[in-house]
This record gives structure tokens, sequence and C-alpha cells, in this order.
């Protein structure tokens, strides 16, 4: 099934510099399995802390294995949990947390106090100011906007499912946060639900919940419902 295949929601794989995750991968979660295995060869197993940053704040935190390329900036108050692999002109806003098995991509954005744990992010890719991104893999030019929470764990702690065409399909694993095409974009204050895919040039207005699979080149809008009643007039303290 298409829907289930890497190549349907990323078509510049090739220009990603870790495209290695993406090969021998028969469904779209197995690359975030790949992960450890991967950073472990390129910096762990070396012991390499190589920090080529053209900018770094105040009260940064930069801890275990880590390489960070040329023309990034770091502000202030960032923490870097290695091991993690950074590109180049990324951008990395203050109060920003980056958790172990990040790999971000070139000209990516991670905004003020968003959080970015295990998960993969493509070649300008952005992420907004406070939103969590944790175990997922974001396509080229996706943007993730403000107060985005990409839920990576069931209540019951399960392996996650991924439901398409009323099919479900077992990941093998507890934690997986979403997966979402070549530039897609959520508005602010989305939520995505464990296994939610999302195809590329997709747009996802803000406030939506979204779960499971949703197609290419979709609009999703919110469904506003709320109540009007009459109100005392009262002078606060």
């Amino acid at each position: 099934m298409k829907e289930l295949e890497l190549k349907y929601y990323f078509e510049h794989m090739e220009e990603f510099r870790h495209n290695e995750l993406f090969e021998n991968c028969t469904y779209i979660w197995e690359p975030l399995s790949k992960i450890n295995d991967y950073i472990k060869k390129k910096i762990v197993d070396k012991n390499i802390q190589i920090n080529k940053a053209e900018e770094i704040g105040e009260f940064v935190s930069i801890k275990g294995n880590y390489f960070i390329d040329e023309g990034t900036k770091i502000g202030s108050n960032v923490t870097i949990q290695g091991p993690v692999l950074i590109g180049k002109n990324v951008e990395i806003q203050s109060g920003a947390l980056i958790r172990p098995g990040s790999i971000i991509g070139d000209n990516c954005v991670v905004g003020h106090a968003s959080e970015v744990k295990h998960s993969i992010l493509q070649n300008k890719a952005k992420v907004a100011s406070l939103a969590f991104v944790g175990d997922s893999i974001l396509g080229k030019s996706t943007r993730i906007g403000s107060g985005i929470i990409l839920a990576n764990r069931r209540f019951d702690q399960k392996n996650i499912e991924i439901k398409i065409d009323g099919t479900k399909y077992d990941t093998g694993t507890d934690f997986f946060g979403a997966v979402i095409g070549d530039t897609t974009r959520l508005g602010a204050n989305c939520t995505t639900l464990p296994g939610t895919c999302i195809g590329p040039y997709t747009w996802i207005l803000p406030t939506v919940q979204v779960r499971n699979f949703v197609p290419a080149e979709k609009r999703i809008l919110p469904k506003a419902e709320y109540t009007i009643q009459d109100n005392p007039r009262i002078e606060l303290k």
C-alpha cells in the first residue's frame, strides 16, 4: 500500500545528507528504529564532539556526543542532549530543548521553547515556538506551528497502530509520533495523536486534532461550535 511507503510522503529524500536512514525501509516508521545505530556509528563510537556553530548564546548546555555544522545559530538557554546531529544553517531559538536521537537537516528552525526528541527533520523543516516533536519524521519544508503537540505515546502504553482505510497496522513500538510529508503545514495549537500520518502538500488549519491517515494535497478545517450566553456586569478586583 502506497500510504505506508516513504516515497508517498517524501519526494526529496536524496537531498537529505542522512538519507541512509531511509534505505531498505518497507514501512514509514522504520527509519526511527534505525536512528540510534546510525548515530552510534557516526559519532558515538568515534566519541565526536564537534561544534561549528556560527553563534552561541548565553547559558547554552551541550552534552554527550554531537555534530553541529557550520552556519548554525544557537540562542540563549538552549539545551542540547547528545547524541544528536545538527546540520548547516540551522536556527535553534532561545529555550529550545534538543533531546537524544535528534537528527536535524540543513536550514531548519527549532523555535523558542520547543522540544525535539528522537526525530528526523529533513532540510528546511521548521518548528515554531512552544511545540513538541517526538519520535516523528518531518519532510522537506514542513512547517509546524506554535503550540503544536505531535503526541508520541498512548495512555495505555501499548504499541502504536496506524489506521488506513479501516485497516490497522502495528508499528511494533510504543513510541511513535507522526510522519509529516513534504511542504505540509500544521497551524497553531494543532495536535496529532500517536501514529498520525499526513501526506505532502496538505494544510492542517489551527486547533485541529488529527489522527490516523490524512491524504496528500488536502486542507483540513476545524469545526467551530460554541454557545453565547448573557453575562452579568461584574467589576473584578
